[in-house]
């Protein structure tokens, strides 16, 4: 046996900075070794704590539970970074394999009676104990989170319960692989650039080169974004073009194939409504919301049913202007569909704002979108610098390196960006941790962003939509989250807070877009280096309530599909059997149901509640909004992009990690409870 064949780098110290998993050495073979080794190693550290002979401490219980499975999390982290951004079909064969050992794993520990009793016994002292707020929330968030599990079950319970978990585990794979290769043989291929007309040069050079990596030489591809509309619809002038693209995009995963996830979704939401009802809940999304700051789904629902009713009349509002439009523009008119909302959308708003939106693109090279926009807004903000690390590899070639460092010169930690679009990634934009931060384990963190931006041809520029632009400063918002929390145990690490608090920090951080020394110093044309005029500044101000009633429909539609599904009872999910009659039944129930407004994601291609961690949770961007909406006001009464309200920021709410609860760090940072007011205004929903 040679070295080569015993050594494996994910299981040995790694040689690069930060900790970071040498990618180059890592081969796809090595991945499930180092698994079953650290399944092992973990397995035998929890044994140990369970069969302690002394009395239940924080030391001997608590802390030797956030010492233990550095090496799986290590492994994990490597893993499934790898999986949603590069999943070639030996990583997806890997993780089809995986996805019942880590969840038998993560059940085996979790549901450990012993370890649970252990926990409990040091609950039941907690005043009596000399710990900080840390470690006191420590204390109870493991309690809260077992007990939530199903720890307090039976065992006859914990064993149906783990085989509810393995078969979950396996069918959301499962979803997220067939929507992977329904989204790649879906992409609409054009034989001649006039199909496309309206596309700018980059564009048509990045759907050449789409084509030509499928060896579809002369043609040009068209690959789906993972939501429902296109960034292409809004200035693809062949109404046949935008058609076919919008056709593509709502069939996938519906198809009657073997990537349908048709079944796949309805055993999902079965065995999600049966596990919550064998862990005392009437439904999933009652199970879900118990341990979030919602507190029960009755809460969400008054939410997004409060403001449908205002998103789906102004909806109705900007369908009869598009309308109008199109009546007076076209000699031949239609009646209005759901592939012609964008383009239309763009006329309007350059006859009433005098704003071409695909215009700008020049002004949004990435490169100077990403140094002189996203990192100078942290910059001023929080005083942070960055540095490009080339000799520090990443797992793909087209995925860029960036060591981070405090005013003072101190490192902070490693941010990943991994731009661009190929088939191996899943589809939307994500942020993920690769290493976190942690004291007990004298870690630093590193963090990625993955978006979806088509790439141009070798030479080409890489310019964003204003779209792309917000997603690039959303996703940092994210990866800032990660870097600046600060905590001493795991457990609290990086974005680890409830779900509907997560997207709070990530939202905020689009404010800086639009904010002037930022947008001034990044929106500069490619070309002529010249600055975006003041007038076009002006205008993109001025139409930040337009179309709000489409944006906020579509989005309050997948929302309440999301809870519409999850709201089930075991009972009532055993009925449902065809997905589309319970989709339309559900959106018609909350009033949006409007042809020409699709929701946003539809059942088989809603990835972040059947194949991601959303579930009875994609309320969530909109929870977190209200939050949002006020802090911006606050930033604003405060003087906007100083230092000072930049440390406050992170000191009080990013800085703490999941070690606080989030709407008491809230309440820290804002000196009182957020209101909605700000959210109605902004998305054009007051009265």
């Amino acid at each position: 046996m040679t070295d080569d064949a015993v050594f494996n780098p994910l299981l040995a110290p790694s040689p690069l900075p930060y900790g970071v998993p040498d990618y180059a050495a890592i081969r796809p073979e090595h991945y499930l070794p180092a698994f079953e080794a650290a399944f092992a190693e973990h397995r035998a550290e929890i044994e140990a704590i369970a069969t302690d002979p002394a009395d239940p401490t924080f030391e001997n219980t608590l802390l030797a539970l956030e010492r233990a499975g550095a090496q799986l999390e290590r492994v994990i982290l490597a893993f499934y970074t790898v999986s949603s951004a590069d999943a070639t079909a030996e990583i997806q064969e890997i993780d089809e394999k995986l996805a019942p050992l880590m969840s038998a794993h993560n059940d085996a520990v979790t549901l450990d009676g012993r370890l649970y009793a252990r926990i409990s016994a040091v609950h039941d002292r907690l005043d009596q104990l000399d710990l900080d707020d840390e470690g006191r929330r420590l204390v109870e968030r493991h309690l809260r989170e077992r007990t939530h599990a199903g720890a307090a079950l039976d065992e006859q319970a914990k064993a149906r319960l783990t085989d509810l978990n393995r078969r979950l585990s396996e069918l959301t794979t499962q979803f997220e692989k067939n929507l992977l290769a329904d989204t790649n043989e879906l992409a609409v291929s054009f034989a001649a650039e006039a199909e496309l007309d309206g596309l700018s040069a980059g564009e048509l050079s990045a759907a050449a080169e789409a084509a030509r990596e499928r060896g579809l030489d002369g043609r040009y591809l068209v690959t789906l974004t993972l939501f429902s509309g296109h960034p292409y619809l809004e200035q693809l002038a062949d109404r046949v073009s935008r058609e076919r693209i919008m056709t593509a995009s709502r069939a996938r995963g519906s198809r009657g194939n073997a990537n349908d996830n048709s079944d796949v979704l309805l055993q999902i939401v079965r065995l999600r409504a049966e596990r919550a009802e064998l862990l005392g809940y009437p439904s999933h999304a009652a199970y879900v919301t118990a341990d979030q700051t919602a507190g029960t789904p009755e809460a969400v629902h008054r939410l997004l049913r409060e403001l449908a009713v205002p998103a789906a009349r102004n909806a109705q509002r900007e369908k009869a202007a598009l309308q109008r439009l199109i009546d007076e523009s076209e000699s031949t008119p239609y009646a209005l569909e759901a592939h012609d909302w964008a383009f239309w959308t763009e006329r309007v708003r350059a006859a009433e704002y005098d704003l071409d939106a695909a215009a700008l693109r020049p002004w949004f090279e990435a490169e100077r979108v990403l140094i002189d926009g996203v990192f100078r807004a942290a910059t001023l903000l929080y005083g942070l610098t960055f540095r490009e690390r080339a000799d520090i590899p990443a797992y793909h070639p087209d995925a860029r390196t960036f060591e981070v460092f405090n005013e003072d010169g101190t490192p902070l930690g490693l941010y990943v960006l991994d731009l661009y679009t190929r088939d191996t990634k899943r589809g939307g934009a994500w942020m993920n941790s690769i290493v976190k931060q942690s004291r007990v384990r004298g870690t630093q963190p590193v963090v990625v962003n993955n978006l979806n931006v088509p790439k141009p041809a070798p030479g080409q520029p890489t310019l964003l939509t204003l779209d792309q632009v917000t997603t690039l400063f959303h996703e940092f918002g994210h990866a800032l989250h990660g870097l600046f929390a600060t905590v001493t145990y795991p457990h609290f690490a990086a974005t680890a807070v409830h779900r509907d608090f997560v997207e709070f920090p990530s939202q905020v951080n689009e404010m800086w877009i639009l904010w002037p020394e930022v947008l001034a110093s990044y929106a500069i044309h490619h070309d002529t280096g010249e600055p975006l005029p003041g007038h076009l500044v002006d205008r993109l101000r001025a139409t930040e309530t337009f179309n709000q009633g489409f944006a906020t429909s579509e989005y309050l539609a997948a929302a309440w599909l999301d809870q519409a599904w999850h709201s089930l009872s075991a009972a009532d999910a055993a009925e449902v059997t065809d997905v589309r009659a319970f989709e339309a039944a559900a959106l018609a129930d909350i009033g949006l149901d409007e042809p020409a407004v699709p929701t946003r994601y539809s059942s088989t291609y809603f990835a972040h509640v059947f194949s991601g961690g959303y579930s009875a949770g994609y309320y969530s961007y909109i929870w977190a909004e209200v939050l949002d909406a006020d802090t911006v006001e606050w930033f604003r009464e405060h003087g906007g992009l100083l230092r000072a309200n930049g440390d406050r920021f992170r000191e009080r709410l990013l800085g703490v990690g999941g070690s606080k609860d989030p709407l008491e760090a809230y309440r820290d940072f804002r000196g009182r409870d957020a209101e909605i007011t700000p959210l109605l205004a902004r998305r054009g929903l007051g009265a």
